[in-house]
């Protein structure tokens, strides 16, 4: 289950009032801001301005792909791990705006995660350390540390429990494994 607030809205849909709670000034600044880092090909900039204007937590050496789109209203509530790719026009989302309500959650991506092109990641989910999501995926649920899900729905299609460093050698490995 995704771990998501909701808040009930009376009269129009929630998108319509979408103002009552994020400003118009947040939005247009996010949105001109995660504009210039989408098209941007210098990945040190890039994360600049996702964690110092943006309020993301971006870990160290992780790429952003050209063309990702970040929640333009609650960017602040995207953490990203250390050295993960996130793939070509990806779509990360932290909030729904829904008929009767609207819905936030946060997005954590672990470290040394890759997430393949065009993947849409909702609102509420956690994708665990080491992880691989397969491009084109919809990941609507939590995705555990060194699994490989994909898909739409996304569903598991393995996992290994831990990856040995090439460094050990043979009989270190055959204790571990």
């Amino acid at each position: 289950m995704r771990k998501v607030e909701r808040y009930p809205v009376e009269g129009p849909n929630a998108l319509w009032q979408v103002y009552s709670t994020v400003s118009r000034l947040k939005s247009v600044r996010n949105f001109i801001f995660i504009q210039l880092a989408r098209y941007c090909p210098i990945l040190p900039l890039k994360n600049w301005i996702y964690r110092r204007i943006l309020g993301m937590k971006v870990g160290k050496h992780t790429a952003f792909a050209l063309m990702v789109m970040v929640d333009v209203f609650f960017p602040e509530r995207i953490s990203v791990g250390n050295n993960s790719i996130i793939g070509y026009n990806t779509t990360i989302l932290t909030h729904e705006y829904l008929i009767k309500e609207y819905r936030l959650g946060d997005v954590k991506i672990g470290s040394n995660v890759m997430i393949g092109a065009n993947s849409t990641i909702l609102p509420g989910i956690t994708i665990g350390d080491h992880a691989v999501v397969a491009a084109g995926s919809l990941v609507h649920k939590d995705v555990p540390a060194y699994a490989f899900v994909g898909g739409n729905p996304m569903r598991e299609i393995r996992r290994s429990e831990m990856v040995v460093p090439a460094e050990l050698d043979d009989h270190v490995r055959n204790i571990i494994n």
